[in-house]
């Protein structure tokens, strides 16, 4: 009778010890389930984090070409819109050191600078009327038309932003483009971008007037 009780204590010990092990495999199995639904959950947060950032920053970045039915698809109200934006094109291809030339574009009736914006053509300067928070941009879209030597090439907008280029050697017409970008406070300031080439120049580098641009918009 005891060596039957011992049996069925060993044989109890085993079942429950399969419980015990079923329950822990249960157990990890919807821990790793819940981990997996949280990390998802975490990733997909990040990236609509991520993807509301960058439709802020990219979003007022149009393509520039200015028509009513362009203006009207980002904001109900495209007269609040361009009377806080600027936008200036390059209209020289010189590359040395001194303040770049630009003009703002015509479309329609009007023209690619808000009322919010003052534009002195000939100092070359562009100043915000209205205190706040800018988004302040710079494209420059460069090309070697023969032999052109390497060297760098900056241009600084005011105090707000610093643009540089490392131009190649090179014998082609392989164009050379950069985005520089940032935001910044404007109270009253005005800005001008000065160039700055090497002592030595850039020979036989050109700044494209088409894709080269300059501008700002109000951000907050």
């Amino acid at each position: 009778m005891e060596h039957q009780n011992k049996e069925m204590d060993v044989e109890s010990f085993q079942k429950s010890g399969r419980r015990r092990g079923s329950c822990l495999n249960v157990f990890l199995v919807m821990s790793i389930i819940f981990l997996l639904v949280a990390v998802t959950a975490l990733a997909a947060g990040g990236v609509m984090v991520v993807m509301e950032l960058r439709s802020k920053l990219e979003s007022p970045r149009p393509s520039f070409e200015f028509k009513e039915s362009r203006l009207t698809e980002d904001t109900p109200d495209p007269a609040y819109k361009m009377q806080n934006f600027a936008y200036l094109e390059a209209i020289s291809s010189d590359l040395q050191t001194s303040t770049m030339q630009w003009t703002p574009v015509s479309y329609g009736a009007g023209k690619s600078l808000g009322s919010n914006f003052l534009f002195d053509a000939v100092q070359q300067t562009l100043k915000a009327k209205r205190v706040g928070t800018y988004f302040i941009y710079i494209d420059l879209n460069l090309t070697c038309t023969y032999n052109c030597n390497a060297g760098l090439l900056s241009v600084h907008v005011g105090d707000k932003l610093n643009c540089e280029v490392e131009l190649p050697a090179m014998a082609d017409t392989t164009p050379v483009s950069k985005k520089c970008w940032t935001v910044s406070r404007m109270e009253g300031q005005t800005l001008a971008t000065q160039m700055t080439v090497p002592k030595d120049g850039l020979k036989n580098w050109k700044l494209e007037l088409i894709g080269s641009r300059f501008g700002m918009f109000l951000v907050d």
